[in-house]
């Protein structure tokens, strides 16, 4: 990272983060109007049109080889994946379950970075990795009551499981084409091929559970619910994400993930009333320092 442009950009991931740490409780409440798999469509729809319509201006005469196109491919099943197990395992579960799983998908990120691109796994990544680690379980064991988590849906923790190494594949697997065209270009295509594989699985939830197309109610709030997950985070978070992935490697990225599970505390203390003690502030300091550590090694 010798352009010292660089080091901005590189904190591009961390805003990525911030929006998705209001996600789970948008979504959550979301579910309460549309199915996981549907709202799940409708999120990646959404994004898609707005990545679309930003990649025509931006690059509007840009080709891709056969080989380019499967790889985008490639990517849109790990979108397909994460986003239904994902939306899936948060209708099963419990905020402290979603955020506490969310901590595996920068080790996922981390490991296949190592094992697919060959980066290099230094005693300082690591050594902040483990910070950033410990101080987001800080935060979440002053939050929640940890010692409950998996009592009730193993199924759900099961799809967020997947839903976390499924992620870190997507972030992994992008690099060799964030390499060879943009981020924007990445993320746009990857999330327009993602969208007939959700498309497909609409009507596979509507019919072996009880929701019904006609049975939403359009509200100003449910719009704008959609509307957040689609547009922000979405089409802004995942270009925000992968333009991290222009300047660095995947592993020092993924670091920046610990930052989601912070945030959503901290929104649900202004937001929702939630208390946060003194474990919130020492969580959020070590994680902070875990991220600076990573990304300040050479």
């Amino acid at each position: 990272m010798d352009d010292p442009r660089s080091e901005i950009v590189l904190f591009v991931p961390s805003f990525a983060a911030i929006l998705w740490g209001g996600m789970y409780v948008v979504s959550k409440w979301g579910f309460q109007s549309i199915p996981p798999v549907t709202l799940a469509f409708l999120r990646v729809f959404i994004g898609a049109t707005v990545l679309l319509g930003l990649v025509r201006v931006a690059y509007p005469r840009r080709s891709f080889t056969r080989r380019d196109w499967r790889g985008f491919a490639v990517l849109g099943v790990w979108v397909a994946v994460t986003m239904g197990t994902q939306f899936a395992g948060t209708d099963l579960t419990t905020a402290s379950e979603g955020s506490l799983i969310t901590v595996l998908t920068p080790v996922f990120t981390l490991g296949l970075g190592v094992a697919l691109l060959g980066e290099e796994l230094t005693p300082r990544k690591l050594a902040g990795t483990a910070l950033a680690i410990g101080g987001t379980v800080f935060v979440l064991a002053g939050q929640y009551e940890l010692a409950t988590i998996g009592a009730e849906s193993a199924a759900g923790i099961g799809f967020l499981v997947i839903a976390s190494a499924g992620w870190a594949a997507y972030t992994v697997c992008g690099k060799p084409l964030i390499r060879r065209y943009s981020a924007l270009e990445t993320a746009t295509y990857s999330t327009v091929l993602a969208v007939p594989l959700l498309a497909i699985l609409v009507p596979v939830e509507l019919r072996f559970t009880d929701a019904t197309i006609r049975s939403v109610s359009v509200t100003g709030p449910l719009v704008a619910a959609v509307l957040y997950l689609g547009v922000l985070s979405t089409a802004v978070a995942w270009y925000c994400w992968y333009k991290g992935m222009e300047v660095t490697d995947a592993g020092t990225v993924a670091v920046f993930f610990f930052a989601q599970p912070i945030v959503g505390a901290a929104l649900g203390a202004v937001v929702l009333g939630e208390s946060i003690g003194t474990e919130f502030f020492i969580g959020g300091l070590l994680m902070a320092l875990g991220v600076y550590v990573v990304t300040t090694a050479s």
